[in-house]
């Protein structure tokens, strides 16, 4: 269905493609009160894609992210990794959660290598890595920095630092920018897309924020827990930065995206 300024939106499953790195089918979830979160929940995401999870409070994005981890498993439905069923997911994917969790009795350093260390790879080859990694992130004098001494932005720098030192190429990332301030979370949107536009790696974003949805998303998931999911493509070029939310065709996609959100059923 076409709705304008270059957003379309349908029910149920996006179609699936060959590059297909994670496919979920006919999902449903109930907590022990054997109440549902969502039924029949179906989506798809392609190798390469940004894809933003947005929806009201209770509507199941975070519990999503667990079930796609393996922290949680659907009562119904299947959901394969690669056009693969993927059963045993844990340490499948990149998980970032929305507090930071950096041990606070650990360095920066320390921290980043975490992974590391419990997957037993080779620690000395990966602290290089893990070095070049923060000159990059602008983070290499903090390297023995705790994380008390560290701004909230940098704190979420070294927690994505984290994150892709797991290898994985599907990054799951629960609103990693909801705790910083409007300025420092612009600025994160601008080191976010210039990263992962050079990391080619694929991610899933859960978010509040309409405006940080449409600007980092190729598509948007709208969750309506038990109503079912809305799907959204955003038609705006690429690459992007932060002066876009200002242009009238992103001011009207926004009201758009509202009014899904507000009159949808």
């Amino acid at each position: 269905m076409n709705i304008c300024f270059g957003i379309w939106s349908t029910r149920g499953a996006s179609g699936l493609s060959n590059a297909s790195i994670l496919s979920i089918k006919e999902l449903a979830y109930s907590f022990n009160d054997g109440k549902p979160i969502f039924e029949y929940m179906s989506l798809n995401v392609n190798k390469g894609e940004f894809v933003s999870i947005i929806g009201a409070s209770g509507s199941g994005k975070s519990t999503l992210f667990k079930l796609v981890t393996g922290l949680l498993e659907p009562g119904q439905g299947e959901i394969l990794m690669n056009g693969q069923s993927q059963p045993k997911r844990l340490g499948t994917v990149g998980y970032m959660p929305q507090k930071d969790l950096l041990l606070p009795w650990r360095t920066v350093i320390d921290n980043v290598l975490l992974p590391v260390e419990l997957t037993k790879q080779n620690k000395p080859k990966k602290r290089t890595e893990a070095q070049e990694w923060l000159t990059r992130f602008g983070l290499a004098e903090y390297e023995q920095a705790f994380p008390h001494e560290l701004s909230g932005g940098m704190r979420q720098r070294v927690a994505f630092l984290r994150t892709l030192m797991m290898g994985k190429d599907l990054l799951l990332l629960d609103e990693p920018f909801g705790a910083l301030d409007s300025l420092t979370k612009r600025n994160m949107h601008g080191w976010l897309l210039g990263l992962w536009g050079e990391l080619a790696k694929t991610v899933l974003f859960i978010t509040h924020d309409l405006e940080e949805a449409i600007l980092l998303s190729d598509r948007i998931y709208l969750l309506k827990g038990k109503k079912g999911i809305q799907e959204v493509k955003i038609n705006l070029p690429r690459p992007r930065n932060s002066e876009l939310i200002y242009q009238p065709e992103f001011m009207s996609m926004r009201k758009e995206l509202e009014w899904l959100i507000h009159h949808e059923n």
